[in-house]
């Protein structure tokens, strides 16, 4: 695996962008396509986050990007994997290529304040919920529709075929397996490379990456306790399964604790509770949701394995019945490719200078991109900051925590956030399809 230490060095060994003294000009040319698009990439981009929608809900969405890149002259099939959307454009011989970016929101209100926030309701489980793109994708799809027409504007610097794919349910897990399902990688060109982008919550104008793995799995799960219901004035004629869900939550952490090595990363999350609905009455059932992430296969399975044996032993413990256990495998770890991490990364380096990152270790975060990558599509997935560096370095100074990702006070800059990303992967991805 390789590990780059001077990406300056790796420069002048790659054929590509990075090594060619024209990488100023080249970044100039992509400037001026976004100067001259961005007025309508910003009202895009401010349309998507008044109007998020959830995992698998995503029709308005879609269509509002289908219609961006048909308008472009891209060959567009919308409903692939039930919400999924997948562009073509051929510009002659040479590698096929994704660009893919998400489509869904998070079932959250929005506290930003922003003139344009979200007051979006959805239904989920049954419930009406508040929505909000509190992850960045709307900041990603503004970027993916600006690299659309960026590439067409410079068609004349590269030859190959573009894939833009707009993928469903990234954050509830299982859009890119059900595109893959429905034929992404046999309807349509296998992509000889794949490229994603993701925003978080750093300085505006930085790129981040690494080889290798570079986040963590996911595995959810939802745990029922059966107790027995009664009155709250009588305890002892009931099974209180609210009892057992709160000694679950606190025993459960002893797996990250006491089981798992603690050299590795692993972490347990419970994040939704739900039990009766009044405060005398004890109920039947409580019911909780979690998510379990590692960055290695050996801490997953010691986790997951830890997890359903306390849940069974907290109901033991309280003499109830075995709780109900569900595990739902999530997203795999995203593994970029070495090589193309090398070259792409020189690419940004060369680009941004000392604005492009590379990161020591993997995030913690989860992502099913990696249902590309197990499918067999070479990749390179990267990041890019949505913050103001000078209220950034203020909060680092003072140590008060910035708002990140998944969270309803989430709001990235558009305008740097944007045209970062959008100059970076038009950037890597002229690279890769740069005429011989």
């Amino acid at each position: 695996m390789i590990r780059i230490g001077t990406l300056g060095l790796l420069a002048g060994l790659l054929p590509g962008l990075a090594a060619a003294a024209d990488i100023a000009g080249t970044r100039a040319a992509i400037g001026r396509s976004l100067d001259a698009q961005y007025s309508h990439i910003d009202a895009l981009y401010k349309d998507i986050h008044t109007h998020p929608e959830l995992s698998f809900q995503e029709a308005r969405t879609a269509a509002r990007l289908a219609a961006e890149l048909k308008a472009l002259g891209y060959e567009v099939t919308e409903g692939v994997g039930r919400t999924g959307i997948v562009a073509l454009y051929r510009n002659g011989p040479g590698p096929t290529v994704m660009v893919r970016t998400e489509l869904d929101a998070l079932p959250l209100e929005e506290k930003t304040g922003l003139p344009y926030a979200s007051k979006a309701r959805q239904m989920l489980r049954g419930v009406e919920t508040p929505v909000m793109h509190a992850c960045g994708h709307d900041i990603h799809m503004a970027a993916w529709v600006a690299v659309a027409r960026t590439m067409l504007d410079l068609k004349e610097q590269w030859s190959g075929t573009l894939m833009f794919v707009g993928q469903p349910a990234e954050e509830a897990g299982g859009g890119a397996r059900a595109m893959v399902a429905d034929g992404l990688f046999t309807r349509f060109p296998k992509p000889d490379y794949g490229f994603a982008l993701h925003v978080g919550p750093g300085p505006y104008g930085t790129v981040s990456y690494k080889p290798g793995v570079i986040n963590s799995t996911s595995d959810s799960f939802l745990v029922t306790f059966n107790g027995k219901g009664g009155h709250g004035s009588r305890p002892h004629t009931a099974i209180d399964p609210i009892m057992m869900a709160g000694r679950f939550i606190v025993d459960v952490q002893s797996v990250i604790s006491r089981e798992k090595d603690s050299a590795r990363f692993g972490v347990v999350s419970i994040g939704s509770v739900q039990a009766g609905n009044a405060g005398n009455v004890i109920p039947d059932t409580a019911t909780l949701r979690g998510t379990i992430r590692s960055w290695d296969n050996d801490t997953r399975l010691r986790m997951l394995a830890g997890v359903e044996r306390t849940a069974k032993a907290v109901a033991m413990m309280a003499g109830a019945p075995p709780p109900d256990y569900r595990l739902t495998p999530g997203a795999k770890a995203v593994v970029n490719d070495d090589a193309l991490a090398a070259r792409s990364g020189a690419v940004l380096k060369a680009a941004f200078g000392d604005k492009a990152r590379l990161n020591a270790e993997p995030g913690s975060a989860s992502e099913d991109y990696s249902e590309f990558v197990i499918a067999g599509v070479p990749s390179f997935y990267f990041g890019i900051g949505g913050l103001d560096p000078a209220e950034f370095a203020k909060a680092i100074a003072s140590k008060t925590a910035v708002p990140g990702n998944h969270s309803p006070e989430f709001a990235p800059v558009p305008e740097p956030s944007i045209r970062t990303g959008a100059e970076a992967m038009s950037l890597v991805v002229l690279d890769v399809l740069q005429k011989k």
